[in-house]
């Protein structure tokens, strides 16, 4: 963010950071004693966490708006930890791995950790939710967890059977206003642990009085167990710390990365965050505190809540020592059973079904189901190895995957080799043009992603030999899609100098298919399940994938001249449907209108030249609003080139505005975006500079996409986010 004189500084902490900070604190302390008893440690090791975490990675992290403390992620790792060590020991693990995580910083590979293949990431963070749901069911029904996910749902049975009263009316109530507390209008904004923690409570405090509660010590400060060396096999303690390091890394990267999504601030500096990172995990360990990283709850918490500078994140750090030093009394009242039936949502939720949905569509269900598994049932090492082995067998398969067919037909013969050719593949493409005869006219057609060296020479040596013995040789390179060249490039044909018929692109659209044919047949076997609902102009150089850089099955997509949603009951029967059958049965999760430069429709509403009568300008009598709301906005600069907008451009961008709200004349649109399930986005798409641009319904009107990964809100309305290929 800009550097800001001091009294406006000032003024943004107390207007904006302060008010988030104590929503933030509210629900930092119910969460970090959860994580503790979850994984162990000692309560106050968690709320030591809580604080070294808000003041040291706050002040010294990378990603101003990220909220740092005990997470859910590291559960497993701690509890591991804690049986095989004691806690002094983990302690000292947690110390040094944070210097380990310094050194990762200031060699400035933090950016690395991103290059885990999100399945096995979002695979490990499944396992550790479901390891984490299972464990504390059991303190739910008023039972003891045991020490591994096996145990605990072979012991699951007799802890059903079992009556603990109370405890179970604590643990069962948590988990239920938890779940609906953010389905009720207008009170969601309070968080729901924090609601659920201070409800349960309550009611405990009155009527349940045999139920078992959070026990801190007296002098907080005495009672902190230092750090120890660990005893043991060397190899086990340098695993123990790598691990620890490694996880909160990617944790906190990830989580970083998604904050960044949800702000208009500056992007995170990643190897800024490791140190800031590190740091905190070295103060935590070495006062007795458990493993911190970059918690996404409490940030995208503290984004929501109104923060704009890392004072949020300090102050909150703060509040949690005041209110533990001065007020740790009141700690005492919850019932262990809230805790862990907040932990039991929580876990649950890191099992995200739009997370399954999306690597089904991208083939790498597998991947995160064997990462899963393995975390839950082996544990987190064991589990990660497994799905990044699995991961890379898959790369390197692809890698070898090229289809190589020979066919004869009137004496000519003709060789199709088609998907990624490297040297993995080159045995078998030797094969078969071997088997081909002697003195034989060859046609080869390469349809290939990639052809690396190795692929190259094999060919080039088998022309020339069959060359040689009597035979012709034609080989025709062409990329997915595209038309085709010669392998030297002599007999290149593009769509300059001649135009394909429909049927020919027809023809090499499923010569080429293969690399997409799987995916097209498991969503028709599986139906659609479309994430956006992507309004846009009929016009021809609009071509949503492509803006999007999305894939078959990921849009809903509506186009009609000028991208226009007549509010409901215009006899728009059309629009209409499509909007809900969208979002009621498809279920979307936003809904992009997307104007753009150079519009025939809003050129042709300025004009007023449309024929008296024609159905063009009755269809454009709906552009009359945007019209009205055009002549009444400032000029609009591209914010990109700083160059004034057209008239005709600065009528689209006001048209995306005023679509944007006739959307909400829609009865499901309001009522899926008043409880979050639907987002609601502005895009204006520059044809000539094929950039994305959002926009908002406020100066500035325009917004670079390349530069706002982030959710964006303005007067009540969402727009959002960077949907181009440039940006991604």
């Amino acid at each position: 963010m800009p550097t800001a004189p001091t009294s406006s500084l000032l003024k943004i902490i107390l207007h904006h950071d302060l008010p988030a900070s104590l929503v933030v604190f509210l629900i930092a302390i119910p969460l970090s004693l959860g994580i503790a008893a979850a994984s162990g440690a000692p309560l106050i090791a968690g709320l030591v966490a809580a604080v070294v975490g808000g003041v040291v990675a706050g002040a010294l992290g990378g990603s101003p708006l990220q909220v740092s403390g005990p997470a859910a992620g590291l559960t497993v790792v701690v509890a591991g930890l804690v049986t095989q060590f004691g806690w002094a020991a983990t302690a000292a693990i947690t110390c040094a791995a944070g210097v380990v995580q310094i050194l990762l910083g200031v060699t400035r590979i933090g950016r690395l950790a991103l290059s885990l293949s999100p399945a096995v990431v979002h695979g490990m963070l499944a396992g550790i939710g479901v390891t984490i749901a299972v464990q504390q069911l059991h303190v739910v029904l008023g039972g003891k967890a045991q020490s591994s996910l096996i145990d605990n749902v072979i012991a699951l049975p007799a802890q059903l059977i079992a009556h603990h009263g109370h405890s179970v009316a604590v643990g069962v109530l948590t988990v239920a206003v938890v779940l609906v507390w953010p389905k009720i209008p207008r009170v969601k904004v309070i968080p729901a642990p924090l609601v659920a923690v201070v409800a349960v409570t309550g009611l405990a405090a009155i009527w349940m009085t045999d139920v078992t509660r959070v026990n801190l010590p007296d002098r907080p400060l005495q009672s902190l167990i230092l750090p120890k060396m660990p005893e043991g096999p060397p190899v086990a303690i340098v695993t123990a710390v790598l691990t620890v390091a490694l996880v909160a890394s990617v944790e906190s990267l990830l989580s970083a990365v998604a904050v960044d999504k949800l702000h208009r601030g500056n992007r995170s500096n990643l190897d800024r965050e490791l140190i800031g990172q590190g740091a905190a995990n070295a103060l935590s360990g070495a006062l007795g505190g458990m493993p911190v990283t970059g918690v996404i709850v409490r940030s995208s918490t503290n984004v929501a809540a109104g923060a704009r500078t890392r004072a949020s994140a300090i102050m909150h750090g703060l509040w949690i020592a005041a209110f533990v030093l001065a007020a740790g009394w009141m700690l005492e009242l919850i019932p262990m059973a809230a805790l862990a039936g907040v932990l039991l949502v929580t876990g649950l939720r890191l099992v995200q079904l739009a997370h399954i949905r999306t690597l089904r569509r991208h083939d790498e269900l597998l991947v995160y189901v064997v990462t899963a598994v393995g975390v839950a049932a082996l544990g987190l090492a064991e589990g990660v190895l497994l799905g990044l082995i699995l991961a890379l067998a898959r790369v390197l398969y692809r890698l070898a995957r090229a289809t190589v067919t020979a066919t004869e037909s009137d004496g000519v013969w003709t060789v199709r080799i088609r998907g990624t050719l490297v040297f993995l593949g080159v045995a078998s493409l030797v094969r078969t043009l071997r088997s081909i005869p002697a003195g034989a006219e060859v046609r080869v057609e390469l349809t290939v992603d990639h052809l690396d060296h190795a692929a190259y020479e094999a060919i080039e040596d088998w022309r020339r030999g069959h060359i040689a013995r009597g035979g012709l040789v034609e080989v025709h390179r062409t990329t997915p899609g595209q038309h085709s060249a010669t392998l030297d490039g002599q007999q290149a044909s593009t769509l300059e100098g001649r135009q394909a018929s429909m049927l020919d692109g027809v023809r090499e659209f499923e010569a080429s298919a293969d690399q997409i044919r799987p995916l097209l047949a498991k969503l028709a076997a599986d139906g659609q399940q479309p994430e956006h609902l992507f309004i846009t102009c009929a016009d021809s150089r609009i071509v949503p994938t492509m803006i999007t850089a999305s894939g078959p099955g990921d849009q809903f997509c509506v186009r009609n001249v000028g991208n226009l949603i007549p509010p409901k009951g215009s006899d728009s029967s059309s629009v209409d449907a499509a909007i809900e059958y969208a979002v009621e049965v498809l279920g979307v999760k936003s809904i992009v209108v997307c104007g753009h430069s150079s519009c025939g429709a809003a050129a042709a509403a300025l004009a007023a030249d449309v024929p008296e009568g024609s159905g063009l300008q009755n269809w454009l009598r709906h552009l009359e609003p945007s019209v009205r709301r055009a002549v009444g906005m400032p000029d609009i600069i591209d914010p990109a080139t700083g160059v004034k907008l057209s008239a005709a451009d600065k009528l689209s961008v006001a048209n995306v505005a005023v679509q944007l709200e006739n959307l909400r004349s829609f009865a499901c649109v309001r009522e899926a975006e008043d409880q979050g399930r639907l987002e609601l986005i502005g895009l204006w798409f520059d044809i000539g500079a094929a950039a994305a641009r959002v926009v908002l319904e406020r100066e500035p009107f325009l917004v670079r996409a390349d530069a706002e990964l982030s959710k964006i809100t303005s007067n009540g309305t969402a727009s959002a986010i960077a949907t181009n290929p440039s940006s991604q």
